[in-house]
């Protein structure tokens, strides 16, 4: 079974990292099963300062869901060297049941393609009777092939030069027959071998097992002729010799198609479906040979399972969502977009928090709650509710983090505060880091919009943010895929947010939501600190009203 991915949203916040992290071990503990906590983009100050604070790995990073040739089901199916004979080549397909084969070298590098249609038309169509010595044949590739053995002579010398004689006539006639270089395939008569050898053959193969007579070896010896002795017969062997070929004489070396693991399987199936060919190579970062993967094996991808926490709009999900099958959702927000292919699990619940639902599930499950566990979703409670001065806090998710916050030994003043101030260093960070801190985007009927929020508590800090942050949207804006940009400058101490916007019909939307007299790039919102509740609805129903 595949991990299952517990992922919050895009540009994740504490409470989306700390529910992915705390939901994943819940599942395991109730289940057993591998659940991995990921996160769909880079972790904030605030949230680097939680995991610091409470000794805890950032989740895995994961940019997006859709499959890759890694996630297909290939066949790990040795490839061969160039030299194996063509004989045994056969015998490797046939015992794997598989059609084509990789010819690579020791470092797994491939060298060509062979197929089985090639090593059938090499048998049915090759002719030629110096085709062995053109492949340069190693000795010891006609040996196997015959099932033999080298009994005179280097067994790791080829076969380079002239053809192949098969001796079943007069020695008279040999003599005439045989030039230098040339393998001569005979029976038991001596004067037949010995005439071979003397006409200059390079290899004698003799037939039938035939015993080769002192004499015989002697004179092979002195020559340098090879001699190799086959339990087959005549018949056989001069039928089964061209066997021995090595598959380099006769692979495709030109115009090889691979792929790479990492390669979307979307594009590969853009490609093989131009194409007709069967198998292909996959290959690993190295460039190395992995395996062979059919056009079918493309066909049958598992969908990675996948629990959304945090979120549940596919605007805000990892990207490749549709791809994968969300199994569960676990959310405060509201409901929206996030297609699955089955029945699933969804909660989704008014509360300040995704932790303080996680929190209940863990009571609800009757597992206990550790105290770096209890650290984490008390953070999350903490961060999203703003230390309990945001409209969306509950009673529930006050109860919860008080209590989670003597489990993990923490005050929740202090922890609150240190937070923050953590997550309010940004003179150091690019308009673009700052914009993309806490950034979600959401659709009306007629528009598109994104809506960033900042929070601080400085308010001078906030005000250099601000120079930065409007040239930056004019900027972004044509290159960002909505019809308007706003920003949240919130300072949470002050409970107060200046909502900056750009893009077309952008101030009459702020007018219209907020029943106010907007600057021209800026309002400011006494009393708002919530994205959720203040600040997404109206813009919403002002859109909609255009």
């Amino acid at each position: 079974m595949k991990s299952v991915i517990v992922i919050g949203h895009k540009n994740p916040d504490t409470d989306s990292i700390c529910s992915a992290i705390c939901y994943a071990a819940l599942k395991r503990k109730l289940t057993g099963e591998n659940y991995v906590p990921c996160r769909a983009g880079e972790v904030n100050n605030e949230t680097q300062y939680v995991l610091d604070k409470f000794g805890v790995d950032a989740p895995e990073l994961i940019e997006s869901l859709e499959p890759r040739i890694i996630d297909v089901q290939f066949r790990h199916v040795e490839g061969v060297p160039p030299q194996i004979s063509l004989k045994r080549t056969w015998e490797h397909m046939r015992d794997n049941n598989i059609q084509s084969l990789p010819v690579i070298t020791k470092r797994k590098k491939i060298k060509g393609i062979i197929t089985l249609g090639d090593v059938a038309r090499n048998y049915l169509e090759d002719q030629d009777p110096r085709a062995l010595s053109k492949a340069s044949t190693p000795y010891a590739n006609i040996a196997a092939t015959l099932w033999g053995e080298i009994i005179v002579g280097n067994a790791e010398a080829k076969f380079s030069k002239g053809k192949i004689v098969v001796a079943s006539y007069h020695p008279s006639v040999l003599e005439d027959t045989i030039a230098e270089g040339d393998l001569v395939i005979l029976g038991s008569n001596t004067e037949l071998q010995k005439q071979a050898i003397e006409s200059g053959a390079s290899c004698i193969v003799i037939c039938v097992g035939s015993k080769v007579t002192p004499a015989i070896r002697k004179r092979a010896e002195e020559t340098g002729c090879i001699v190799i002795v086959s339990p087959m017969d005549l018949y056989a062997c001069s039928k089964l010799i061209t066997h021995a070929m090595p598959i380099s004489h006769i692979m495709r070396k030109d115009g090889i198609i691979s792929f790479n693991i990492d390669e979307l399987v979307a594009d590969v199936k853009a490609t093989v479906s131009k194409l007709r060919i069967r198998y292909f190579p996959v290959l690993d970062n190295n460039d190395s040979y992995l395996g062979m993967m059919s056009q079918r094996n493309l066909l049958n991808i598992e969908r990675q399972p996948v629990i959304l926490v945090d979120h549940n709009e596919k605007g805000q999900a990892v990207d490749g969502i549709t791809a994968a099958d969300v199994i569960e959702v676990i959310d405060h927000h509201r409901i929206d977009s996030v297609e699955t292919v089955n029945p699933i699990y969804f909660r989704a619940q008014p509360l300040g928090c995704t932790a303080t639902i996680i929190t209940m599930m863990y009571r609800e499950r009757g597992v206990e709650i550790e105290p770096t566990i209890a650290g984490l979703l008390c953070s999350a409670i903490l961060s999203d509710t703003l230390m309990f001065r945001s409209p969306t806090c509950t009673p529930a998710d006050e109860s919860a983090a008080r209590e989670l916050a003597q489990i993990a030994g923490i005050d929740v003043k202090e922890h609150a505060m240190a937070m923050f101030n953590a997550g309010s260093k940004l003179g150091k960070k690019t308009p673009d880091e700052i914009f993309h801190i806490d950034c979600k985007s959401f659709s009306a009927a007629s528009a598109s919009i994104i809506v960033s929020q900042v929070t601080s508590v400085s308010e001078k800090e906030l005000e250099k943010v601000k120079k930065k942050l409007l040239p930056y949207m004019e900027k972004q804006l044509p290159n960002s895929g909505v019809d308007m940009l706003f920003v949240m400058l919130t300072n949470i101490i002050d409970r107060s947010t200046e909502l900056l916007f750009v893009g077309q019909n952008a101030m009459a939307v702020v007018r219209s939501a907020f029943s106010c007299d907007p600057k021209k790039d800026s309002v400011f919102l006494p009393g708002v600190v919530s994205r959720k509740k203040q600040v997404i609805a109206p813009l919403i129903a002002a859109i909609d009203e255009l």
